[in-house]
């Protein structure tokens, strides 16, 4: 086995699992969308749809062979002994979920080695990988990313490599705020695509979105709130960490400049004195956690080859 070889990169996420085979120069062959198993505390039934998701990218591979599977998912993470510290969405405390992964494919035939990290660390590490003739390298000097989803967290990125802090890194949204009109609630209460969406009193973030647009009040000062917030919290990685620029991604940025306008007021309104981060959208959208995931897969093949593969991809 070796480097050469396809990679299976997923992205497991509180409502759906996001998959990707792709080939060494990083051509997609395969997508897949699948829901994330309900009522799942020990990843017994996650383990299983990975496995069939291998078992369908090894039998479409042909004469290339599936190398090596990346996973990565949300909460507190040791990327180290492959275990979910703490996932609250996914009801995860203690979890070895690689072990059960690697348990499952080699049940279903397919022996490879399997990476494992955190799901916004992974799309830190795919939206800082260089771009041929882009004007600011991101692979350089500290580099913010924070998906506004679901829920909110954050990754920091320093000259190419994802700082982990022992899996506790970045999780931003979980500070509780302590001072004005939102005291005692988390960050992510009020600043992710989630919360917009529920204290607008809409479906989606893009439905209170477009409720903005139409001038609904309450919408709007959703919408303002989010951003007031948000801006505070990328303005203390900024100033803690010297980010020269912050990626925002997650469902709420595909709101384009009707996020990040006010946004980059917001923060530098905050860092008076200070040197203000470009921020920019995220290049790869939903699909940056998958790609990420795959990067890992075929980072783990890189440090293996040429010996062969450990059980689960563990040195």
């Amino acid at each position: 086995m070796g480097p050469t070889g396809l990679v299976l990169g997923v992205d497991v996420g509180g409502t759906g699992i996001k998959a990707r085979v792709t080939d060494a120069a990083g051509t997609v062959l395969g997508e897949h969308r699948v829901p994330t198993p309900r009522a799942d505390p020990d990843a017994v039934q996650l383990a299983e749809v990975i496995a069939e998701l291998a078992v369908t990218a090894a039998a479409a591979s042909g004469a290339t062979r599936l190398a090596a599977v990346g996973v990565v998912v949300p909460g507190v993470v040791d990327e180290v002994t492959g275990v979910s510290v703490l996932a609250v969405n996914l009801g995860w405390q203690g979890v070895p979920v690689r072990e059960r992964i690697h348990a499952a494919l080699v049940a279903r035939g397919v022996d490879v080695p399997v990476a494992f990290g955190h799901d916004v660390r992974a799309g830190a590490l795919a939206e800082s990988r260089p771009v041929p003739g882009a004007t600011q390298p991101l692979d350089r000097g500290s580099v913010g990313f924070v998906p506004v989803g679901t829920g909110l967290a954050s990754a920091l990125v320093v000259d190419g490599a994802v700082v982990s802090g022992g899996g506790w890194a970045g999780e931003i949204g979980q500070v509780r705020i302590q001072h004005g009109p939102h005291a005692g609630l988390r960050v992510e209460e009020i600043a992710s695509a989630g919360a917009v969406a529920r204290r607008a009193g809409t479906a989606s973030a893009h439905a209170a979105m477009l409720r903005v647009q139409q001038g609904d009040p309450v919408a709007t000062a959703v919408w303002q709130e989010c951003v007031d917030v948000l801006g505070e919290a990328i303005a203390w990685i900024t100033a803690v960490a010297g980010c020269h620029a912050v990626v925002v991604g997650g469902g709420l940025a595909e709101s384009g400049a009707m996020l990040l306008d006010p946004l980059r007021t917001a923060v530098a309104d905050r860092l008076v004195g200070l040197r203000a981060p470009t921020l920019l959208p995220a290049r790869h959208g939903d699909a940056a956690g998958a790609i990420g995931a795959g990067l890992l897969a075929r980072e783990l093949l890189d440090t293996l080859a040429p010996t062969e593969a450990p059980i689960g991809g563990r040195a």
